[in-house]
């Protein structure tokens, strides 16, 4: 007789297992604990087999009648059920989430993608393994998927669970190219997130509040080093790491240029920087003390190991700038907004030199010039116009005069001397607060 899900729910255990038969070899063991146990009786090749489904009511009868009829289908093709699962269930621990990761993670690595972006994905796997890590990824859905998410976004972390949405749905594809998926379950989570507040790096962008923050890096009484890679941050507004982990071997004195190599170019392509006389003469006086090893920033501790990202923002807030006044990508942003405004330059010239790329695919297809020559009148120009805000304390620029730029004072690394006593005050008077 055919069970009900009534009899299945009322059946009390008893001294003994007992079966209850559904038919078709299914059978619903009641065990003497009162644990009920899904069984399929069955035969193949000649032999007498079991065959566990599972428990109920976590698997329901309607379940069970189905997992039944599928091992029927199964039978009739000639193949063992329990064979069958047992390669499921291997072929599941195989094409887990963390292992489809791992080999897209691998695949980064063979590409030549930077260190740096390797880890930020590793970075937000870390968030995703507790989760989804150990599940065989065809059994991941939208609501698996937001739960982990969630665990990072009840943390205030809004930006970092958007960006792994993304990297998760990037490893879905992946699996979905290698046939171990079929659809991508972090598409169904698109505006399911909280969106973050977008908040652009400070930056000083009036002359006149250059001027001083320049003076107060002339002033910085902290490592020689890293008043170096500020004024040089300055002069030339590359991204802080590429300049953090620059070597000696980049630079080229004689031709005026540092070749940063792809590998650590956000847009994975070589970038030339021009350098004005005023950077080759920090970096000159850079070498006296740093020019022993291979970086220009070494480590404290030690020499084969660079200065940490923290450095600079550090210092900045040591000389009193707090991180909504100035951070050190901040640069990029002051020389950007200056060199536009002064309208001396084209805005190609100025792009190409911050190494941005053109969004446009079509225009980037046609604007492949770097605008060399211009850029090297125009890193020289920004230079001079460095030591004229440096130099006139308390006096407005305007950016925009025809006047000569004032003659190149060749700064070094030991200037303390030349500061104006009020700026020197001034810097003073931040370092006690």
């Amino acid at each position: 007789m055919a069970l009900s899900d009534v009899k299945c729910r009322n059946a009390r255990p008893a001294s003994k297992l007992q079966k209850l038969s559904d038919g078709g070899g299914l059978q619903l063991w009641i065990q003497p604990s009162g644990t009920r146990l899904w069984r399929l009786a069955y035969r193949f090749d000649g032999k007498q087999k079991l065959l566990s489904l599972g428990s109920y009511p976590v698997l329901s009868l309607a379940d069970a009648r189905e997992a039944r009829d599928e091992a029927k289908r199964l039978l009739k093709a000639g193949a063992d059920p329990a064979r069958e699962r047992k390669f499921h269930k291997a072929t599941s621990q195989k094409d887990t989430f963390r292992s489809i990761a791992d080999e897209y993670v691998d695949k980064l690595k063979k590409e030549g993608r930077a260190d740096r972006t390797i880890s930020k994905v590793k970075w937000l796997l870390d968030f995703a393994y507790p989760t989804i890590g150990d599940k065989c990824i065809r059994e991941i859905d939208p609501a698996t998927v937001l739960t982990a998410l969630r665990r990072v976004e009840v943390r205030g972390r809004y930006e970092s669970s958007r960006r792994l949405r993304s990297t998760i749905g990037t490893m879905f594809r992946y699996a979905i190219a290698t046939a171990r998926a079929e659809a991508d379950p972090t598409i169904a989570l698109r505006g399911a997130l909280i969106s973050p507040t977008v908040t652009s790096r400070a930056a000083i962008t009036d002359p006149k509040a250059l001027g001083g923050l320049l003076r107060a890096v002339d002033a910085f009484d902290g490592q020689p080093t890293t008043r170096a890679a500020l004024k040089l941050m300055a002069l030339m507004f590359p991204r802080p790491g590429e300049l953090r982990l620059a070597e000696w071997e980049e630079f080229d004195f004689e031709s005026s240029m540092w070749i940063i190599p792809e590998a650590r170019m956000k847009m994975r392509r070589p970038h030339r920087v021009p350098l004005s006389r005023q950077a080759i003469s920090v970096l000159r006086s850079l070498k006296e003390i740093s020019g022993g090893g291979s970086l220009l920033f070494p480590g404290v501790r030690s020499v084969s190991r660079p200065i940490s990202d923290n450095t600079l923002n550090a210092a900045l807030r040591r000389m009193g700038y707090g991180k909504e006044e100035a951070t050190a990508h901040g640069f990029r942003a002051t020389a950007s907004t200056l060199l536009n405004e002064c309208g001396k330059w084209h805005p190609d010239a100025i792009e190409r030199q911050l190494a941005h790329i053109e969004n446009n695919d079509v225009r980037r297809a046609y604007a492949r010039a770097e605008h060399w020559e211009e850029r090297v009148k125009m890193m020289q120009w920004w230079a001079d116009y460095l030591d004229e805000l440096e130099s006139n304390s308390g006096r407005v620029i305007s950016i925009g005069g025809r006047g000569k730029p004032a003659a190149p004072r060749g700064p070094t690394l030991n200037t303390a001397s030349r500061v104006h006593p009020t700026a020197r005050r001034i810097s003073n008077a931040r370092k006690t607060h």
